[in-house]
Order: structure tokens, then sequence, then C-alpha cells
């Protein structure tokens, strides 16, 4: 076979530096089809809880890795085990280690056990959670399961090197060299079924960014085979529309076998040179590829292939091929001397039995290094518990406890606390200083331990957002009242000038400056890259940000209505709101979400599904500012702070007059800290956004009739009120009602739990907790339907007098 490789000629390497290349990827691939394997047994035999590995797309990662550079990012999903190896991030150790789920990022770097091995990623940030230099490493985005999530997240990385290297501004040596790095996705060929691929796909298309994205396709999605999957089977087929031509901008596509190493090193060698010196996206179709241990170690792939599917798999193993070619490779060298890669197959025997060495050591060592702290603590345990039992009436009880830990063969933290506990019940009416001991023990554990899985959630620096202290608006005596949108608009305008890494996209957003006239004009003084208009493709305007953020830029993505947030829900619960707890603190994305809603007429744009928000967006800032002014301080707020945020801004407010302030930009309103709006002594009255303007028009109504009510704005809800100030309130009125328009049970419970559970709010009342809140159906249209459906005037008054009518029945008549 008379091959000449592109890699000696493009990259003028001698043959003995290409064989020792060529060899060296060969035990790369070897090592990590043997980790799938043992990674598998592991698995079946109780070690780890669940395996999914990249058997069978070991040779086209090889070739992705040699076109990776530094600064470059991948953004992926877990089969990928290969790539990361082959540029040095990803030891075998590591990867047991992320089996096992290791609780220390320095044994399992990719997440420190909180996600399922297969998640890879790589250190963003240094230990004070700042970014380090990007350009001078290997990049890689924290992977999330979801099938294809990791599309929107790659656009917006793709995007930031279009960003760098067309706003001179924007230059940085920490963050891009010119904009040159490439966004390396990968996906398998089924997941390219879901929407948010096509969305991601045609948004790369337009926007024309350095993205390369890379299909594995290996006939079957789980089990389902790829007829069901995809038109034609085939993704490049059916995305031949998008190839670019001489007439109009669009994709250059390649199709390539994923076990033709020469072939898979020439065609990435072109596609990374395309799309880091054109700026063009590239898709990459890996065909051919197999799957040896099936989808995962939930089931095995016999179930579902045929025998000839499954002869062809072992003929055609993309390992199996790549051994072939290095033993029949020869090239016509000087003097008639014929050049090979092996003298004999020995060499390649060699090379296997090496690597299978090499990682069953890094498998033994892995499970030392997980296990041996737990069995130091369980020594220090039993020292106390055997004291303890000596002294104990229910001595044999605990004996029997300790003898089923000690023949528990591995041991897990939960077996040390969950016995611990468990003894402490049967000594509690004893007294002796060992039980004390043992209390101590259970709860400094319980501390220390609980931040291996918990630690993270938001930031940890000083540029967290309880450390950003409030500063008030100031205003000029004899200033006019304006619309709430200019106050909105100017405060944009002075972020802009401030902050030259401020973006802000999204539909209309730029040329009519959004559909509420907030950023009126800034497009024209700031350019189309600034203020930019996007398709209407809501998940990949939350990917942009967050692939923006990664990279240091401060973008805030604009999703026109509340309820189009949904769209993309999915990519701010999986991926933007974990991200920092999923790296342990070493990514991180302060991502702003612009959005606005509440009190608008009909079904679709009058939701208001806070609680739903509240409760997926765990990770996030949700802020739900009453007028434009506050709306505006949370803005000033954010972009001193490293944490993402999604604020609502209110739509009845931006005709709504306020006054105008003379510090622009610099005036903070404070997050997680509630304003009481009105004092009072009866009964306080919790509420937030528009709904809050409704509980006011009703103040006079109630002052009538002798009732004098606390107002208090939540301004955020997460987090809420860290000064405890609504329990201070309680604690003068004995009475709470909490008013909003979500559904039933949806924000007002959160609400109600916050401050009865954690503020102990219940300590204090006189009167049963109430929640006032809209129908369970979305808002029928028109003013009748408002009315009837979301709480009115007449609503919040009948139910705040009806508080007072059980308190003091002959002064407050019962209405009905």
């Amino acid at each position: 076979m008379n091959i000449k490789s592109s890699a000696i000629n493009q990259e003028q390497l001698s043959f003995n530096q290409f064989k020792k290349e060529v060899l060296h990827d060969y035990k790369i691939a070897v090592i990590s089809r043997e980790c799938s394997y043992l990674g598998r047994r592991e698995v079946l035999t109780g070690k780890a809880k669940f395996g999914i590995f990249g058997d069978g797309k070991e040779v086209p990662q090889l070739a992705m890795a040699k076109a990776f550079k530094k600064g470059d990012f991948r953004s992926g999903y877990y089969r990928d085990q290969t790539f990361m190896m082959a540029i040095g991030e990803l030891t075998p150790q590591q990867f047991f280690a992320g089996l096992y789920a290791h609780p220390d990022i320095k044994a399992d770097p990719m997440s420190g056990g909180r996600q399922m091995g297969g998640h890879f990623a790589t250190h963003s940030l240094d230990e004070n959670g700042q970014f380090k230099n990007l350009t001078e490493q290997y990049n890689s985005s924290s992977d999330i399961s979801p099938t294809a999530g990791q599309m929107p997240r790659m656009l917006g990385i793709a995007y930031a090197s279009k960003l760098f290297r067309n706003l001179s501004e924007l230059k940085n040596p920490k963050f891009s060299n010119n904009g040159n790095e490439v966004s390396w996705g990968t996906i398998g060929n089924a997941s390219t079924s879901e929407g948010i691929f096509f969305e991601t796909i045609n948004a790369a298309g337009v926007l024309q960014v350095p993205m390369v994205i890379n299909v594995w396709d290996d006939d079957y999605g789980i089990s389902v085979p790829a007829k069901y999957q995809t038109t034609k089977e085939s993704i490049s087929e059916i995305l031949k529309g998008f190839q670019r031509d001489e007439n109009s901008e669009g994709y250059e596509i390649f199709i390539v076998k994923g076990w033709d190493y020469p072939k898979l090193i020439d065609v990435y060698h072109k596609a990374s040179k395309i799309a880091r010196e054109e700026h063009v996206p590239v898709l990459i179709h890996v065909k051919d590829l197999t799957q040896p241990q099936g989808h995962s170690t939930s089931g095995s792939h016999e179930r579902y292939k045929t025998n000839d599917r499954l002869i062809w798999e072992k003929q055609f193993d993309c390992i199996a091929k790549m051994r072939e070619w290095i033993i029949d490779f020869e090239l016509d060298g000087k003097e008639n001397n014929t050049l090979k890669f092996v003298d004999s197959e020995e060499e390649l025997i060699q090379i296997e039995k090496d690597a299978k060495k090499e990682v069953s050591q890094a498998k033994r060592d892995a499970w030392t290094a997980f296990l041996n702290p737990v069995k130091e603590e369980k020594i220090a345990l039993f020292k106390t518990l055997e004291k303890l039992a000596s002294k104990s009436s229910n001595k044999t009880f605990i004996l029997k406890l300790m003898n089923e830990l000690s023949s528990i063969q591995d041991l897990t933290r939960k077996d040390l606390l969950s016995t611990a506990r468990k003894i402490n019940v049967f000594v509690r009416n004893e007294n002796f200083e060992e039980k004390k001991e043992l209390q101590n023990w259970i709860l400094a554990y319980l501390k220390n331990n609980q931040l291996k899985y918990s630690s993270h959630l938001y930031s940890q620096t000083n540029q967290k957002t309880a450390n950003i202290a409030e500063v008030l608006p100031t205003y000029n005596i004899d200033d006019e009242l304006v619309d709430g949108r200019i106050i909105i608009k100017d405060n944009f305008d002075v972020l802009f000038t401030k902050h030259q890494n401020v973006f802000i996209f999204g539909e209309d957003a730029g040329n009519i400056g959004d559909v509420n006239q907030g950023l009126v004009g800034l497009q024209d003084k700031y350019g189309k890259l600034r203020i930019s208009d996007t398709g209407i493709r809501e998940a990949t305007i939350i990917g942009q940000g967050i692939g923006m953020a990664m990279r240091g830029l401060r973008p805030i993505a604009e999703i026109q209505y509340l309820d189009y947030l949904l769209y993309g829900l999915q990519i701010l619960s999986d991926d933007l709101s974990t991200l920092h707890y999923r790296t342990v603190g070493k990514q991180k994305a302060p991502l702003i979400v612009r959005t606005r809603g509440h009190r608008l007429e009909g079904i679709w744009h009058s939701g208001s599904p806070m609680g739903a928000i509240v409760h997926l967006l765990r990770g996030m800032n949700i802020l739900v500012p009453r007028n434009m002014t506050k709306a505006a301080g949370f803005y000033n707020t954010l972009l001193d702070c490293d944490e993402p945020a999604l604020i609502v801004e209110n739509l009845n407010g931006y005709r709504l007059k306020e006054k105008m302030p003379t510090n622009l930009g610099e005036f903070r309103t404070p997050i997680g800290v509630v304003e009481t709006i009105k004092e009072g002594k009866d009964i306080t009255v919790l509420s937030y956004g528009s709904t809050l303007k409704v509980v006011q028009d009703t103040i006079n109504n109630l002052q009538q009739v002798d009732i004098d009510i606390e107002l208090i704005d939540a301004q955020s809800l997460l987090p809420f009120d860290r000064n405890h100030d609504v329990v201070k309130s309680i604690q003068k009125t004995n009475r709470l009602i909490i008013i909003d328009e979500d559904v039933p049970g949806g924000a007002s419970a959160y609400l109600l739990n916050e401050i009865l559970e954690n503020q102990n709010a219940y300590l204090y009342l006189d009167s049963k907790p109430s929640t006032l809140s809209a129908k369970q159906h979305r808002a029928s249209y028109g003013t009748d339907g408002d009315y009837f459906s979301k709480p009115n005037e007449e609503d919040i008054f009948e139910a705040i007098y009806a508080m007072m009518h059980e308190v003091n029945p002959l002064k407050y008549k019962k209405l009905f």
C-alpha cells in the first residue's frame, strides 16, 4: 500500500517523526478503548453506577485533536474521551475517578464527581474564580447529558470569535488571538433529530461563525436505527442546502469514513483551516462508525443489531482498520528504501499490552484514591463508636451495626454517616461524654461532606451578588416625569459606553430598539454587533449568550416575552444554571437574560410562570423589578457581578411615569433585598412586579375601612430576602398575605415556604398566612378576561378584609 499522507507534506515532518506520531495515536486509541472495556466491567461489578463510553469513535477523535489548537473550545457530548486524552486533558486515572464519582476536583477535574463519567471540562477559572488565559490552553466547555444540549452553547463560543475579530476595542490576549479560535462541536447522528440541532445549524449559517460540527454516525440512536431518525438516513444529505457556493454564504460540508485515519487527518486539517481563516461554519459527517459495547451499561446492543451488522462492526472497527493500515503502510524512500511504521505485528501487540497494563494500573490507583479517605474516616468513627458501645446499655445493637458496616467491602460515606445516625438513636436517652463525641462527629461529617456535593451553586468570589451594596438613584428637585422606557434606554446608553464588552441581542432588539423602545437609537450609536437583531430562535439566543459569557464577554440575551422563555428553558436549566455547580467553580457564564412580562391580556403573553422558573433555574438570580428604575439598577449591579441572572421587566412599566435619575449607570438595586414600600401595622403584604401596583391602588380603599397594611416588594425571587426583613415586619403585624399573578402553588407558595420555614415566621403569626394568586388557567383575553383571571383590586381588598374580619368580626363585618 503506497500512500503519501498529507500530514507529511503539510506539516513537513520527517518520516520518523510521522511514524512516532502515528504509533502514539494508536496507543491513545487502544488506551481509550481499554478504558471503555474496563469501565463497563466496573459498572457491572457495582463499583460504578453507570457508564457511557466513547468506544468505536476513537480514530476520528484523534484526527480532530490534531486540528484543535490552544485557545479553541470544545462543546461536545459523552463519547469524546479519546479526544480529551489526545489533547492531554484526561488521563486514564481521571477517567476512572469520574466513573467512581470521586468528589475531589483534583482527582476528577471534569466535575469533582458531580456528573457521571463521560462529561468533560477544562478549568477556565483560577483558584480565585477569575478567568485564566484561555488562549494558552486547550478548552472544553462542560458537557451536559440532554441530547443536542451542547449545540446552542457551541454557537455562542463561535460567535465570540467573530466579535473578537471584528471589534478592535475587545482585543484581549487573555480571551482571544484576533478571533482565530474555533468552536468544535460533537454530536451523535441520532441527536441531530433534536430541534435545537437544526436551530443551531441555521443560526450559525446566518451568523457565519468559525464552528466545526462533528457528527459521529454509527447508524443508531440507542436501539433505534437511522431510518427512523433522519430523512434519507443521512444528516449531510438533508443539509446539502446549507452548502455554500459562489453566490451565497453557508456551510462547508465534508463526509468521511470514521475508520480512514489518513483521510480523516486530511479532512480535519481542511475544516480547521476554513473555519479558522475564513470564519465559515463547517459540518463533518463522520460515517461508518461502530459502538462495540452498545449505547451504555444499561443494555446490550446484541438485542437490537442483526448478526450481519455485528460482524460488519468487528470488521470495520476504527481501531482494527487503523491497525491494518499501520501494518500495510509502505512508503518509497531514498535509494529505493521502503519506509514502514512497524517491521512486524509484534510491535503493535507490545503497544496493546503496554496500554492494557497502563489502564489496569490507572483503574486500581483511581479506586484506591477514592476508597482510602473513606477507610480513614471509618477508622476515626470506629474509635468513637467503640468507646461509646462500652458505656451504652444498647451495646449489642451498636456492635451489630458496627459489624454490618465492617462487612461492606466497597465502603461509601453514606454507609458511615447512616450507621452513625442510627447509633445516635440508640443512645438518645443516655448521657455520657462519648455520646456528645458521636454527635459532634455526625454534625462535622455532615457539614464537611455536604460541601463536596453542594458547593458553588453560586459564585464564591468577591464578585458575588451579595457583595454589591445598594446605591440609591439621585434626582434633581425640578426634574419632570418621563416614561419608564426612557430611563431603561438612557441607562443602557451609559452602560454601553462604560463597558466595551457588553452586548445585547434578541428578536427586534437592534433596528427598532426592542418592541418597547428600551434600546431605540442605540444600534445606530454602537453598531450592529453590539446591539443586534436575531432570528426567532430563543434556545440559541440563550446559547449565544452562554458561549460569549464563557469567553469573558458580558452578553445580555433578550427574550422578547416571558412566555417565550419556555423555548429556551431547557438550556437555561440544564446548562446555564448548573454550569458553575457542575464544574465545582471552574467555569462560569455570567449571562444576563432580559425579558418582559406580567399582566398583558390574553393567554400567550400574560403568563407569569415564576414558580416554575424559580424551581428550574436554581443557580441563577431571578429578578422581578416593579419599575424601570429598579430594572436599570439591576443591570448596573449585575455587570459588577459574575453570576447569571434573569430580569423580568414589567410590561406595564414602560409608559408609566418615573423621575429620571441623575446617576444613570451608577445606582445599584441590591439583589436578595426586599423593599418596604409602605409601613403599616395590621397586615404584611408581600408582592412583586406589576401586581405590586394593583396592591398599591388598593391602599386607599383599605385605609377608608381602617386597615393599615405594610407593603413589601420582593424585588428578587432568587435569592429572596437575605436580611429576613419580611419576618421583621410580621413580628409587628402578626399577619401575612402574599399576592402574585402566578398560578396557585407557584411563586406565592415558594415565597410562603421561604418565610415560614427559613425565616420561622410562624412563631409570630396570629392568623393563618394566606396567598392570593391568579386562577389555574392562563389569563383570558380582554379587560374582562384579565379581571376574572388575575388578582384585581376587589380581590385584594376582600382577601385582606377577610383576614381582618377574623381578627375583629365586630369592627370588620363579614362582606358576604
